[in-house]
């Protein structure tokens, strides 16, 4: 049986197993995936063709940011960066459902497709339930990141 005397700052103690353990790892590599693949779409959108459909590209690019910061926030442990990572998931899921809305009853507006267009749809979808997965995720380990 462990003693449960006082740490007095010496040594940092091990966090609790969390959000960052276990499923949550796999939660974390894919928002890792997601942000790479977006990034990497958003650049050579960018690149080669920004004028045929700014705002589609800029749309993409915003998307890679949001998974860029929902994948760092996720893998910290810690009450701010769980904040961090539900506001970033949060806005991810608004923009999803936004851009998917709009992409299906205003096709002109999107005229090449974004990450978030027909809610995901070059993506399997993905894109509209990771972040659904990602806040579930974060509410079952509110307690963790709370402590």
């Amino acid at each position: 049986m462990k003693n449960k005397t006082s740490n007095a700052g010496n040594v940092p103690e091990a966090p609790a197993p969390g959000r960052t353990t276990g499923a949550g790892r796999l939660l974390i590599t894919v928002y890792g995936i997601f942000a790479i693949s977006a990034s990497a779409r958003a650049g050579f959108q960018i690149a080669t063709s920004f004028n045929d459909a700014p705002v589609a590209y800029l749309l993409s690019a915003f998307a890679a940011a949001v998974y860029i910061v929902a994948t760092v926030s996720l893998a910290r442990a810690g009450h701010r960066w769980a904040v961090t990572a539900a506001v970033a998931i949060c806005i991810e899921l608004a923009g999803v459902l936004v851009v998917g809305l709009l992409s299906v009853f205003d096709a002109r507006a999107f005229p090449h497709a974004t990450v978030w267009s027909l809610f995901g749809q070059g993506y399997g979808y993905v894109p509209l339930v990771l972040p659904l997965v990602g806040l579930w995720w974060l509410y079952r380990h509110r307690a963790a990141a709370a402590a």
